[in-house]
């Protein structure tokens, strides 16, 4: 079997390959390695590989075969790992100068569970100086771009992740997500992300535990990868004090469903966002899909009132406790945006504080009393198509001026402030080749049937498969 055909596989199908004994993890990695090397220098994805490392990981995961030993669920699978989760013994730069060289001596709880699983570490994914913001470039790496067009960017924070699972030089990937950054890039990509519930998957460690806006997740081509990978992250671990105390493995179940009569909110717009043109007819031409299913489809919007200053607000508050001493010590290192939203975090008042959480919590009240109507709500996941490259944000949407350099993101972060699980699946492309995602958003604590849905909705459409021409 070649390079490509291995690397074309889905997760799931590799993982069988090698358990059937008709792959070793040593010829996934070696075609993995293969693609890495003829595809990242374009993309620039990857970058942190420690090629040696994995095949000798891969080597030991074939002798643990061999000599009978249990096999995990990510047995012999490649995976790279966000370059802010800390990985023990490989640097871990956070795209920043500050951190260029740091090399961390222990790993981030999401690193260690996939390890355990039986994955392989090749390196780390790039992503946005702090992860702020949802286009990846920063200082140290530089750019990564979208592999569907080398000229406009891959999205972010977890940009490097969904790019390199769109080019094919990884089979599942690992991000984190405040305001879109598992959403946004995979929307970009034509690949998965999951922004699951807070608590779902623990994130050790963290300055801010007991934050609810700040998730890691998983990211994969197919939706059941994305599951898969679920399965490993998900679970309570005592170190997080709002970790789920539910077990994570029904997430390596079947997401077969049938959907008649499910009742499906649709706001392509979350109620009147600025969004291009191009994006509107993407998922609109989908639509249909879900009538198909057998689910029922209303034009309603769940009233997301004053998300956006809440927001703000909240997200000013975590860049001051993560970053404040940072930006005091190294301004002269850190990018302007960074500087602004800690320092807004900073001066803001006392009230500011106070109203953010008072809206967040009738936000909260609306959500449920809305999804008990619906059982999900549909919309898009950028107002944008992936931009130019060179261009550090989008600063006006459809003749709509952006405030800020997240403002243009709102159609995630809304989500975000309503504490529910969220999607994005493909959704299809522009006539200029450029993917579309649709986000798809379920009832409180319930990504079982976020998934079941985006699967029946992926199953429906196929337009994973379509890869980039690289």
């Amino acid at each position: 079997m070649d390079s490509k055909s291995i690397c074309d596989m889905t997760a799931l199908q590799m993982r069988a390959e090698i358990e059937t004994g008709h792959l070793s993890a040593r010829q996934v990695m070696e075609a993995h390695l293969a693609n890495i090397e003829a595809r990242n220098p374009a993309v620039n994805a990857i970058v942190t590989l420690d090629a040696e490392g994995a095949l000798r990981q891969a080597a030991a995961a074939d002798a643990r075969q061999v000599a009978g030993r249990p096999l995990g669920l990510l047995h012999g699978l490649p995976v790279a790992h966000k370059d802010s989760f800390f990985t023990a013994g490989m640097r871990t730069t956070h795209g920043s100068p500050v951190h260029r060289d740091f090399v961390p001596e222990r790993s981030s709880l999401a690193v260690t569970r996939q390890q355990e699983a039986g994955a392989i570490t090749v390196g780390k994914t790039n992503l946005p100086e702090f992860g702020a913001g949802s286009h990846t470039f920063n200082p140290v790496f530089g750019a990564t771009r979208n592999p569907y067009d080398l000229s406009r960017t891959s999205g972010g924070s977890s940009g490097g992740a969904a790019a390199a699972l769109a080019a094919r030089m990884l089979p599942l990937a690992d991000g984190t997500d405040m305001g879109g950054s598992l959403r946004n890039p995979a929307n970009f990509c034509n690949v998965v992300g999951l922004r699951p519930s807070p608590g779902r998957v623990p994130q050790w460690p963290s300055l801010t535990p007991y934050s609810t806006l700040t998730v890691a997740g998983p990211m994969a081509r197919t939706v059941a990868d994305a599951a898969l990978m679920l399965a490993v992250l998900a679970g309570p671990d005592a170190r997080d004090p709002i970790s789920i105390e539910q077990d994570p493995f029904r997430f390596a179940s079947s997401l077969e469903r049938d959907f008649a009569g499910t009742r499906i909110a649709c706001a392509p717009s979350w109620g009147g966002l600025p969004v291009e043109p191009a994006v509107l007819q993407a998922i609109q031409a989908q639509l249909p899909v879900f009538e198909s299913l057998g689910c029922k489809i209303e034009e309603a919007c769940l009233d997301f009132g004053n998300a956006d200053a809440a927001f703000h607000a909240l997200r000013a508050q975590l860049f001051a406790i993560s970053l404040g001493d940072t930006v005091r010590a190294h301004r002269d290192k850190t990018k302007q945006t960074v500087i602004w939203n800690t320092e807004l975090g900073l001066s803001q008042p006392a009230e500011a504080l106070i109203r953010a959480e008072r809206e967040r919590a009738a936000l909260f009240e609306r959500t449920h009393a809305f999804m008990e109507k619906y059982e999900f709500m549909i919309g898009v996941v950028s107002q944008v198509t992936p931009f130019a490259v060179e261009t550090e944000y989008p600063t006006e949407i459809a003749g709509t001026a952006m405030r800020n350099y997240i403002d243009w993101m709102r159609s995630s972060y809304y989500v975000t402030m309503t504490g529910h699980p969220a999607i994005s699946v493909p959704c299809g492309f522009t006539e200029q080749g450029l993917p579309v995602g649709l986000q798809i958003v379920g009832r409180y604590r319930d990504e079982w049937g976020v998934l079941q849905l985006a699967h029946a909705f992926e199953q429906a459409t196929q337009f994973w498969r379509q890869a980039p021409k690289l």
